[in-house]
């Protein structure tokens, strides 16, 4: 690698998370310890931002702005997209190059989750192929906490995973207090977690409830059940407690949905005709429920990942880090991996922050561990527990506000001057050819 400064591109892709900015936070600050790094770039809008070389100068904003991200969530700062770059859009691939030249940039960042960290490994293949000076590091993040493999060797959990769980821990202690005060008229309540076919969001249901003192019901997508016998469970719930609360995944079979897809293949069921949340409720009614009421929904959407109130300080600390760290990596000439999250093995939760590279974790899909499945198929087991509770912390994040209102991060409009002709990413325009 050259010692010659040349600048940094960080961009994101997929969905965003309450701390995806705080690990944005993470870069930009530790990219000020390094006398090769120039200026840290933002690509609006993940890689599109990138092909249309609509880069925010993140620099030259002020230390206040940048102090702020740990408190902003989602994507608002520079943008996510779902934008996947194919085997077969070498125009995409040119024009990648000819913005890294056009702006000396040496270092690109991808921050994402499993389709990204396959953007950010194509990318470092492409350097290495080309021979270009550029370092492709990955920055983990998903609220799935799908990343990675199912043994926990890659990466213990994803930034993100955290705020999440401990969104589903207070919404079902609410939701508790809610249903056992109107359960007379409305015994059942239902509802959905986001997770596409992987239960880690509907698992941590169970942190609201760890002595297992609620009528809590929680069926993950992999849950060997059927629509038939959740009912059962239900209303054998229902004659022994007079209510009862189930929480279900997005993915959790209950048949056609008339589900739309994105670019990557993945199913965004909150974009879909029906909910697996209604299926439920209406299978429920129309069948009749052991006491006199009815089953009632509840369908968070992307607030599930928005509500900043709910972020967790381990979540937005290790977020900050894991950033720091995938800087690290590219500054020191280490492309081609992720920065990655490990948990120590003492008693006492730790973690260590690595590498890992990128075509281990690149369209990864870790699973969820059958042996944390309940045999029944309706609940998670305390190793579960275990191993979720440390990710969401002891306290309660406390938020800038001015006159009741949160304050956020607010980008200056600085740009990189353009210096090349206007461009349309190559699948906005073409498909792929027979």
């Amino acid at each position: 690698m050259s010692s010659a400064k040349k600048n940094m591109v960080v961009a994101q892709s997929g969905g965003p998370t309450c701390v995806i900015n705080s690990s944005l936070r993470g870069v930009v600050e530790a990219a000020r310890q390094f006398d090769n790094v120039g200026t840290v770039y933002g690509a609006c809008h993940g890689i599109e931002g990138v092909l249309k070389e609509e880069l925010l100068d993140l620099t030259a904003q002020s230390a206040e702005e940048i102090a702020l991200l740990r408190y902003t969530p989602v994507a608002g700062s520079i943008g996510t997209c779902r934008y996947k770059i194919k085997s077969w859009q070498n125009e995409d691939y040119d024009r990648i190059v000819d913005v890294f030249a056009a702006h000396n940039v040496g270092y690109f960042l991808y921050n994402g989750g499993n389709d990204s960290m396959d953007t950010a490994h194509k990318i470092a293949e492409m350097a290495a192929k080309k021979g270009l000076d550029v370092q492709a590091v990955g920055v983990p993040k998903t609220i799935d906490n799908d990343v990675g493999d199912s043994e926990f060797k890659l990466i213990d959990h994803t930034p993100g995973y955290g705020s999440v769980a401990k969104y589903w821990m207070h919404a079902v202690q609410y939701a508790n207090e809610e249903n056992k005060g109107s359960c007379p008229a409305d015994p059942v309540l239902v509802m959905q977690a986001m997770g596409r076919k992987i239960g880690y969001i509907p698992a941590a249901a169970r942190l609201a409830d760890p002595n297992r003192e609620m009528p809590l019901l929680i069926y993950v997508a992999e849950s060997p059940c059927s629509l038939e016998q959740m009912y059962d469970q239900v209303n054998e719930k229902l004659r022994q407690c007079g209510r009862c609360i189930v929480v279900i995944s997005e993915g959790f079979d209950v048949g056609d949905l008339g589900i739309l897809k994105d670019s990557f293949g993945h199913a965004t069921f909150s974009a879909s005709k029906m909910t697996v949340c209604q299926k439920v409720v209406n299978y429920l009614n129309e069948r009749g429920l052991a006491v006199k009421g009815s089953a009632r929904g509840n369908v968070p959407g992307t607030d599930q990942r928005s509500s900043m109130a709910y972020a967790s300080i381990v979540d937005l600390d290790e977020a900050y880090a894991a950033g720091q760290k995938a800087c690290e990596l590219a500054a020191t000439g280490q492309g081609g991996f992720m920065s990655t999250i490990l948990r120590s093995a003492s008693t006492a939760y730790s973690v260590t922050y690595d590498k890992v590279p990128l075509q281990l974790v690149a369209n990864s899909e870790r699973t969820f561990p059958k042996e944390w499945i309940t045999t029944d198929g309706c609940d998670v087991t305390d190793d579960f527990v275990k191993y979720c509770k440390p990710l969401v912390g002891q306290e309660m994040l406390t938020l800038p506000m001015i006159d009741g209102r949160q304050r956020l991060t607010r980008f200056a409009p600085i740009y990189a001057e353009k210096k090349l002709d206007a461009y349309v990413p190559q699948a906005d325009r073409m498909k792929k050819p027979e």
